[in-house]
């Protein structure tokens, strides 16, 4: 039991190294060759540990559980966070790629410009930081006059346009989102009705704002109606 108890502890450490040494690359993105080389490192991580009966797969998921917490602790400490799970990455500054952080997070050019272009950017220039997160994720910070424009930046007013909520999804009233704006069913078989809708099974979604209680059907053929 205890060399049992040994081979699944040494395992998953060995294969959060492994991982951690794959780069963020891998976490972000994963290429065949990523996907392959984690399907191999499961495998053989799996094939290593014979589970003999209920018992000792129990004990092994026990383990594998109480490592996870003792990490997710552990991770909380500066330095043992940045062993564990590493620390951000900034790959382009001020509208520059660098270079060596690109080759130390084994993060390629192709990758980091289709990361940014996800994000709405097609210049690297409009960017002031693009950070490499320890997740894989890419975290893109425009330059000031490449921001969206908002209205608390024009300064401008906005009236609250109120928040969407589902009654009806694919034919089935959805009554306790009904109890949330305060409606019942017969209040809204007659808003369907007033859509000019016969049938409620015919409704795909249906949606009331909780604001103006404005509705809005779709019957999932690409024609969509608000009735106020």
């Amino acid at each position: 039991m205890l060399s049992f108890i040994g081979t699944v502890l040494i395992l998953f450490l060995v294969t959060i190294v492994v991982i951690r040494f794959m780069g963020k690359s891998a976490l972000a993105q994963f290429t065949p060759h990523d996907l392959t080389a984690l399907f191999f490192i499961v495998t053989l991580a799996i094939k290593a540990i014979k589970v003999e009966g209920v018992t000792q797969a129990l004990i092994g998921i026990a383990i594998i559980i109480i490592i996870h917490i003792s990490l997710s602790k552990l991770s909380l400490y500066k330095h043992l966070n940045r062993f564990v799970i590493g620390e951000p990455t900034i790959l382009i500054k001020h509208g520059k790629l660098i270079k060596m952080n690109l080759k130390k997070s084994r993060f390629s050019l192709s990758e980091l410009l289709s990361s940014i272009r996800s994000k709405g950017y097609a210049d690297v220039t409009n960017i002031k930081y693009a950070i490499l997160e320890p997740n894989g994720e890419i975290s893109v910070l425009p330059k000031e006059e490449s921001m969206p424009v908002t209205p608390k930046i024009l300064k401008c007013h906005v009236d609250y346009s109120g928040l969407p909520i589902a009654v009806v999804i694919e034919g089935k009233i959805q009554y306790k989102n009904l109890e949330l704006i305060h409606k019942d069913k017969e209040w809204l078989l007659n808003e369907i009705k007033a859509a000019g809708v016969a049938n409620i099974k015919h409704i795909f979604y249906a949606s009331v704002r909780d604001d103006d209680y404005s509705l809005t059907v779709d019957n999932g053929k690409g024609n969509l109606g608000t009735l106020k």
